[in-house]
Formats: structure tokens, C-alpha cells, sequence
């Protein structure tokens, strides 16, 4: 058998990449979108902010019902299926004519991304040991993730500008139906041939309890998941439009859109080995909630157009390699095995589809007050500090309230 960081970290790792190409499309392309459904005049922020977050709507409830009603399923089934709708739905967006039409799209691909997703974190547990956590985690959520957003922006914004922006949106559906779903088909294992399939054996009658989620602390958890979902959705979905009404433009606009993810991928590797070496994944993570959010407070006492994108890319890519690899360490590690689908979904859907549709909505309703994009960024540093300390208090509570977690290693 090939080695898992292979055949399942890899293609999963692809198949995350994959995912925020589609999901962030529509950020490269929104000017021209607008200007073609008829929404780039004075309606322009609350319209954008409608079918940017329409994604993130879905993906509230489907990462929840994923996480659960998916339990006695094979992940590797769940998968297949959810990358075929999604890549389907992002094909149709080439399609639509009307605003109702595209928001209806982009909902559908946040059901299908949301109810993929919490099967990545079974298929971590499934697959390796606590002491591989995090540079798991890093490989399949987090390198997809961040080289997705990278490379992305600077792969779009050229294609999007060569081909048009219905062109690209048929370029990315078919590369998940006729690349991406195949290739799952091949190369992904079921569960029955893990070496740690008995981890996620549920009652065949699945009740989940408070206790299975590891008790009352699991709410900060959730607190500090929904302001990092408000960080990272609020800057990742209007950073093209920010990075524009800076000065920048052309190539310059999709390097700088780029440079926040591109540091976060230099980042984490050393990261997640420090993590892992010290086992200090909680203290790590709250640093990459709070470091950030002073940067961001930053902003309104800077000028310089250049100083402001550096403190923007300095807070997302520390924020990133920090928090990102460490946070589903630490839920996938405080939870009961057979509840980690589950922690997951509720864990991503309130967090970055609740937190990142509140932060979509703020920045543009911030932005159409004040014609700045700072004054949003700068509220979500002062929410993500909250995140930082909210954590913390969980590394408190768990000290001092241990909870007994079957078969559940430490952090």
C-alpha cells in the first residue's frame, strides 16, 4: 500500500485546492459579472455582498447535517459525490442570467463543500496517528487551502482577463467533473482498509452528546472558530476589490492579492513542526488570533498604500500558518473519534459559514458608509482578539475540567 501522506493526503490536499479555486472565482470576477447581471451601479456592495456569501449560507447547514447525518457513511462515497455537485454547479454559474439564478449557484456549491468537508477530518483520524495531527491537517486542509489562494489569484485574474469571466467558471466545473471526481474514484481508500477504521466505529444508533464533543468547552471553540471565520472570509472575499481600490492594477493586483496566502504556505512549515514538536498547538493557535488582530488595528493610523497591504499580508499569512493547522489538531484531539465528522461540520459551518457571512455583510456595509475597505478589516482584528482570548480560556477550562475522552490523545 502507498504511503497515506500520498494517496490520501495528497489527493485530498489537490482536492481542497480545487475547492477554493471554485469558491473564490467569483471574487476575481465580480466586477465583470456585475456589469453583466446588472448590479455594478449603486446597489453594487449590498448585491456583491448577496451572491459572495450566498456560498457561505449553504455551507452553515450542509457543514452541520455533513458532519452528522453522514457518520455511517463512507467518506470516501461522500466525497466523490459532493466534488461531482459542486463541479456541476460551478459549470452552471457560467451559465446563469440573472442575480437570483447565480445566488441559487453558489448556494448549491456551499452545500456540496459543506457537507465534503467535515470528511476530510474523518479521513485525518482515519488515516494517522495523534502525533501526526497536524502536519496531516496542514497537508490536506491547509497547503489546498492557502496554495488554492496563492496561485489562485494569480492564475485566475490572467485567465479571467484572456477568456472572460463565463469561460472560466466552465474551465473550473469541468476540471472537477472530468479530472477531479475520477481521480477520487481511483485513488482515494475506503474505510475498511484504515489502519484506524475501529476509531470511527459509531453505535449503529448515532446520539451524539454533549460529552462526545468534550462538554461545554467545545462553545469556545466555537466562539473562537466563528471569529477566525469572520478574519479569514472578510479578507479573503473582498481582497481582490481592496487590493484594487489601493492603486494596484494589473499583474501587480493579482500578486498582491496573492502575497497574504503565498506567506502563509512559507509559514507553515515551520509552524507545524513547531507544533507538533512542543505540543503547544493551543498556545500557537491563540498567538495566530491575536498577533493578527493588533496588526489589523493597525490600519487607520497608516497612509501608505504599500504599509497597509503589508500589515494585511503580514496578519493572513502569520493568522494562517498559525491557527489554521493547529485549530482542527485540537478539535480532532478533544472530541470522541466517532464525533469528529460531526465536530467538524458544527465547528466549520457556524464558524466559516456563519462568521463569513456576518463578515461579508459588515464589510461591505462599512465600506458603502465610509468608501473605505480599512474600517471593516480593522473591526474584524478587535473580533479576532476575542477569538485569541476565547481560546485560551479553553486551554484553561480543559486543565482545570478534564473531561475522559475514549482513545482521545492529548494536546
Amino acid at each position: 500500500m502507498q504511503s497515506p501522506w500520498l494517496r490520501i493526503g495528497g489527493t485530498l490536499m489537490l482536492g481542497m485546492f480545487i475547492s477554493y479555486i471554485d469558491r473564490t472565482n467569483l471574487s476575481v470576477t465580480l466586477k465583470d459579472v456585475a456589469q453583466d447581471l446588472g448590479f455594478s451601479g449603486a446597489g453594487f456592495a449590498t448585491t456583491s455582498s448577496l451572491v459572495l456569501t450566498a456560498f457561505l449560507i449553504g455551507y452553515i447547514v450542509a457543514n452541520i447535517s455533513g458532519g452528522i447525518f453522514t457518520t455511517r457513511f463512507d467518506p470516501k462515497t461522500i466525497a466523490i459525490g459532493m466534488m461531482a455537485l459542486w463541479s456541476l454547479a460551478t459549470l452552471t454559474t457560467g451559465l446563469v442570467s440573472s442575480v437570483a439564478f447565480l445566488v441559487a449557484c453558489r448556494f448549491v456549491l456551499g452545500v456540496a463543500e459543506g457537507i465534503y468537508w467535515p470528511q476530510q477530518s474523518r479521513f485525518v483520524r482515519l488515516w494517522f496517528s495523534p502525533a501526526e495531527l497536524t502536519r496531516a491537517n496542514s497537508l490536506i486542509h491547509y497547503y489546498g487551502q492557502f496554495l488554492a489562494l496563492g496561485l489562485g489569484f494569480i492564475i485566475l485574474t490572467p485567465l479571467h482577463n484572456m477568456m472572460g469571466w463565463r469561460n472560466l467558471f466552465f474551465l473550473c466545473g469541468g476540471i472537477g467533473l472530468l479530472v477531479m471526481v475520477p481521480l477520487y474514484a481511483r485513488v482515494l481508500l475506503n474505510t475498511r482498509d484504515a489502519p484506524l477504521q475501529q476509531a470511527q466505529v459509531a453505535p449503529r444508533k448515532v446520539r451524539l452528546t454533549r460529552e462526545d464533543f468534550g462538554g461545554m468547552s467545545f462553545v469556545l471553540l466555537i466562539i473562537t472558530y466563528l471569529t477566525q471565520g469572520m478574519l479569514f472570509w472578510g479578507i479573503t472575499l473582498w481582497i481582490p476589490m481592496v487590493v484594487t481600490s489601493l492603486g494596484f492594477t494589473g499583474w501587480s493586483q493579482a500578486f498582491a492579492s496573492a502575497l497574504p496566502y503565498l506567506l502563509a504556505v512559507l509559514l507553515a512549515i515551520p509552524m507545524s513542526w513547531l507544533s507538533d514538536k512542543t505540543g503547544k498547538r493551543i498556545l500557537i493557535a491563540a498567538l495566530g488570533l491575536l498577533i493578527p488582530g493588533a496588526m489589523l488595528l493597525l490600519l487607520p493610523w497608516v497612509e501608505s498604500a504599500v504599509v497597509k497591504m503589508t500589515l494585511i499580508t503580514l496578519a493572513m499569512g502569520y493568522y494562517a500558518s498559525s491557527f489554521t493547522p493547529n485549530i482542527w489538531s485540537i478539535i480532532q484531539s478533544s472530541v470522541r473519534p466517532h464525533a469528529v465528522g460531526a465536530a467538524s461540520g458544527i465547528v466549520n459551518g457556524i464558524g466559516a459559514g456563519g462568521g463569513g457571512t456576518l463578515a461579508g455583510f459588515m464589510v461591505a456595509i462599512l465600506y458603502a458608509r465610509t468608501g473605505s475597505y480599512m474600517s471593516g478589516f480593522t473591526l474584524l482584528g478587535a473580533l479576532v482578539i476575542i477569538g485569541g482570548i476565547s481560546l485560551l480560556s479553553f486551554g484553561w477550562w480543559r486543565q482545570r475540567h478534564p473531561v475522559s475522552l475514549a482513545q482521545v490523545a492529548p494536546f
